[in-house]
């Protein structure tokens, strides 16, 4: 398990990073936005605020080697409506201070309690992509409040991580640094639309020098499902390489029938990337009554 926080290599390292999350975040943050600082009981947290100052929040939480940013393309349509909170994960690359090891799921959903806390939310709707997804769970598996619903974008922690997602994202890395033209091009090859970013890609590359110590997340028992007593919703790419989505889908109707279950056809895994604006449409439509227990693929997709 991971004994010691998640960090740059160097204070050089860090610096540079920063530079270009900074340069990121003014080409890409698509509305105004107010950066602010929580404290956790793991280390200090970065959220960039934007939308409407009364009202429920959307709380944004980003996969592994991600931040805020990784939401930018859904920011807009959902800070039309609610409040958004885009967090910079502890254990992450990002503008967060990780000062406590994370060794457990635990602790990850101890620090996302605090921040909610913190922020005074009473029903947030709490969104996780990737691993983020797996901090929402963990949230609520430690009897987080605050949460009155979960969307779960191409979530882990609902089936063991496979050796398919590893290759996955060791080819998307290779391809990262592929000049533009052909980076871009590749991305369809690859099954991850991050490369067609220009924004992320740079994030990407500068985040190389970040070294993740954060636990992987085990897969979660039928009891465990069952046990979560919020709405929950989960979105998946039908080409998602993190798990069997026919699988899954199958199990987690049999398992949990009340949960929502939408696979979108021509996405894959970087589903927040690839397909923004039906991810922000799921998330400002749910819960809804007329939704719960459907399991199916839309009309659209990306």
């Amino acid at each position: 398990m991971p004994d010691q926080p998640s960090a740059f290599t160097s204070d050089r390292a860090r610096d540079r990073y920063h530079a270009v999350y900074d340069r990121v975040v003014q080409e890409l943050w698509p509305v105004p936005v107010d950066a602010f600082d929580v404290e956790t009981r793991a280390g200090t947290v970065r959220v960039h605020r934007a939308g409407p100052t009364a009202g429920d929040p959307i709380v944004l939480l980003a996969g592994a080697g991600g931040n805020a940013l990784a939401w930018h393309a859904s920011i807009e349509p959902l800070a039309r409506a609610r409040p958004v909170l885009a967090v910079d994960p502890l254990g992450e690359p990002g503008r967060s201070i990780q000062r406590c090891p994370l060794t457990s799921g635990a602790d990850i959903g101890g620090w996302v309690a605090d921040l909610l806390a913190v922020v005074g939310a009473e029903r947030a709707h709490l969104a996780g992509f990737s691993s983020g997804g797996w901090a929402a769970m963990e949230h609520q598996r430690a009897g987080g409040g605050g949460v009155a619903a979960l969307t779960l974008v191409d979530p882990g922690g609902l089936a063991p991580l496979s050796r398919r997602f590893v290759r996955w994202a060791a080819a998307g890395a290779l391809a990262s640094m592929l000049p533009g033209p052909l980076r871009r091009r590749s991305a369809g090859l690859v099954n991850n639309g991050v490369l067609r970013d220009d924004g992320l890609v740079a994030l990407l590359r500068a985040g190389w020098s970040f070294r993740r110590r954060v636990p992987i997340p085990p897969g979660y028992r039928d009891e465990e499902l069952r046990a979560v007593s919020v709405p929950v919703q989960v979105l998946m790419g039908a080409r998602s390489a993190l798990f069997d989505v026919g699988a899954l889908a199958a199990r987690l109707a049999e398992v949990v029938p009340s949960w929502r279950v939408e696979i979108v056809p021509g996405a894959g895994h970087s589903l927040s990337v690839e397909a923004p604006e039906l991810v922000a449409d799921r998330i400002l439509s749910f819960p809804g009554t007329e939704q719960a227990g459907d399991a199916h693929a839309p009309t659209g997709g990306s």
